[in-house]
């Protein structure tokens, strides 16, 4: 009797030890395959969104190189693409609008061009004989205006250069020959544009271009008083740039 109940009591303990040893493998494999399993899945997932972020960032960098010319070439140390510059002299206000129009339609940075002695209105009037800028078209010694600034920062980064001015007298705005005097266009596309009630744009940009000496020069456009951006957006569009 003792020895039978000591064998169902050996009996009992090894089945007690291999329920809990089953448990303990079950709960291995779970670990295996469960909940640490799907933590490794997850990890890969965000892995691979990563990942395909990557391409997107780069992509978008990329653009705003082409924009920008801040990237180097890192195999020439040279810039991938130049930027635009939109270069004004505004008596009224009409070139400054075309001018802000242009730089909207091709992502490219507005340089104004300001006389350090402004011009006023009466200085204006091409009606009086006696005003600034009718003693000026009489006597060209007069028409050096000495500007704020006529050197741009970083110039060698742009590629592009946009020009623009109201037409005096069938020419230029002679504000705007300091500037054209005071640097190489060499390497560049220049583009000439004027604004004018009437007149075209006439000589004007043939004569800035003979001023350069420097530079290719495109033929340019004349914009009326009030132009729409949606008119000279379609000019920009039609340069192929």
């Amino acid at each position: 009797m003792k020895i039978k109940k000591m064998k169902k009591t050996v009996a009992l303990v090894m089945s007690v030890l291999l329920l809990f040893g089953l448990a303990a493998c079950g709960n291995e494999k779970q670990g295996a395959g469960g909940s640490s399993g799907q933590n490794s899945s997850s990890e890969s997932a965000d892995a691979d969104v990563a990942e395909s972020e990557k391409p997107e960032e780069s992509k978008e960098l990329s653009s705003a190189s082409d924009t920008d010319g801040a990237v180097p070439n890192a195999e020439d140390g040279e810039n991938t693409g130049g930027k635009t510059l939109v270069v004004y002299y505004s008596a009224s206000g009409n070139t400054e609008e075309a001018a802000g129009y242009i730089a909207a339609a091709t992502g490219g940075e507005l340089f104004e061009l300001e006389p350090k002695e402004a011009y006023t209105d009466a200085d204006l009037d091409w009606t009086d004989e006696d005003s600034r800028v009718c003693r000026e078209h009489e006597n060209e010694d007069e028409r050096k205006v000495e500007l704020i600034s006529d050197t741009v920062p970083d110039w060698d980064s742009y590629e592009t250069v946009f020009i623009g001015y109201p037409i005096w007298w069938g020419i230029a705005a002679w504000p705007v020959d300091g500037f054209i005097a005071a640097n190489d266009f060499t390497g560049k596309t220049v583009i000439p544009f004027c604004t004018s009630a009437s007149s075209g744009l006439g000589e004007s940009g043939d004569l800035l271009e003979e001023m350069a000496g420097t530079g290719d020069w495109l033929a340019g456009e004349r914009f009326s008083s009030g132009v729409s951006e949606e008119d000279v957006k379609a000019w920009v569009d039609g340069l192929g740039l």
